[in-house]
């Protein structure tokens, strides 16, 4: 029976690696970590289905970014479905983000969005009302979506303008994170009355003590998770592996760790998992597959590290728009035991692609989620089986 709690307990750590196993209870089901969260920014992961999901292993997602359900289908809409949960037909537990990151993006398109120290300030696309997006509308909006776990609104630390930048994000950051503890902390529920969880986000750039200040702060306000953000993180996967050592030290054992956009390929699941990351989410495993690139390799053992190593082809994917793959009546990948390998070949899979057919992206979407969960599922084993206990 799902109970009306948030909890993350330790099972399993690597007996010399940070690497670990988390269970995290919430009211729409438990998890194992580690996990990759597929993207759902506008309340859909793109061409699949809740069913879809669960089959490629998934049990936590984020969905519903706040800053584009505020903009449609708007909040009346979802509140009048009970909740995103609902409205996408999604059972099982959910994480949604501020609206830091788009924030920025925003911000850096010219006009499009004034950022200050009470929010940031834009202009509704469709209807032309300015629309203010503040720690405590982020937090509300948040509610009426009805995640399980939501997020502190941040600022999004951007890689340009050197230190000063990263201070002035910071600064704002945790000045934002104040009042939306605040603002939780009214009624730590969502407005269906189920508990949510809130996470801070360590902010401070490239810049060593500006991380360990900003993870000081919010450790200090005993939040339910810690998240990662800004601009490197995943992007540049060394500097994030990096980030991650300099704060490992300071971060508690019984606590979420999240690493914000993580997962462009299979490999950087691997990289900050064997850094003692949890959670991590990525709009590149969908996009990918969309745009012709499939996940391939498998995940090997070497000298005490995990690696995933392609079979023989580029890198760990395959471009299946390439002519050599017309005739190619494999599958996309040999052993794998997702829906879309286990029916149809790459011949099928390049012809559905050339003739630019909505099915493709059906099946190459499946495929490249499940590689992405499939390398969290060996990541747990492996992990315990070379516990500490």
């Amino acid at each position: 029976m799902k109970e009306n709690r948030f909890s993350s307990t330790l099972v399993k750590k690597h007996k010399t690696l940070p690497a670990r196993v988390m269970k995290i209870s919430t009211p729409h089901g438990d998890v194992l970590t580690p996990t990759f969260m597929p993207v759902g920014t506008h309340a859909i992961v793109n061409y699949l289905t809740p069913d879809d999901l669960l089959r490629t292993g998934s049990h936590l997602i984020l969905g519903g970014n706040t800053y584009h359900m505020l903009i449609k289908p708007g909040l009346e809409v979802i509140e009048k479905a009970g909740g995103m949960h609902p409205f996408m037909g999604w059972k099982s537990a959910m994480l949604t983000d501020s609206g830091g990151f788009q924030v920025l993006s925003l911000a850096q398109k010219g006009n499009l969005c004034r950022i200050d120290d009470d929010g940031a300030h834009f202009k509704h696309p469709i209807t032309g009302k300015v629309l203010n997006l503040t720690p405590a509308s982020s937090i509300q909006t948040q509610k009426v979506i009805g995640a399980d776990i939501i997020m502190a609104f941040d600022e999004c630390t951007p890689e340009t303008g050197g230190r000063e930048a990263a201070l002035a994000a910071l600064d704002r950051t945790h000045r934002w994170l104040l009042l939306s503890k605040e603002a939780h902390d009214k009624n730590p529920c969502s407005v269906y009355g189920n508990k949510q969880a809130l996470f801070g986000i360590i902010q401070g750039g490239s810049f060593q003590d500006l991380r360990e200040e900003s993870a000081r702060f919010i450790l200090d306000l005993d939040l339910d998770g810690i998240g990662i953000g800004g601009e490197i993180v995943g992007f540049d996967m060394k500097k994030t592996v990096e980030i991650i050592h300099w704060l490992r030290h300071l971060l508690p054992e019984q606590k979420i760790r999240y690493t914000m956009g993580v997962g462009l390929h299979p490999q950087d699941l691997i990289d900050v998992v064997t850094a003692g990351i949890d959670i991590f989410d990525c709009v590149a495993p969908t996009r990918n597959a969309r745009h012709g690139s499939l996940y391939h390799g498998n995940v090997v053992e070497k000298d005490g590290q995990l690696h995933f190593e392609n079979g023989g082809e580029e890198r760990d994917h395959i471009l299946i728009k390439k002519s050599i793959y017309s005739k190619d009546n494999r599958p996309i990948l040999e052993g794998c035991g997702c829906y879309t390998c286990q029916n149809f070949t790459r011949s099928y899979m390049h012809f559905l692609f050339k003739e630019q057919k909505l099915g493709y992206a059906h099946l190459a979407c499946v495929h490249n989620i499940h590689v992405m969960q499939d390398v969290c599922l060996k990541l747990q084993a492996w992990i315990g089986e070379n516990s500490a206990d």
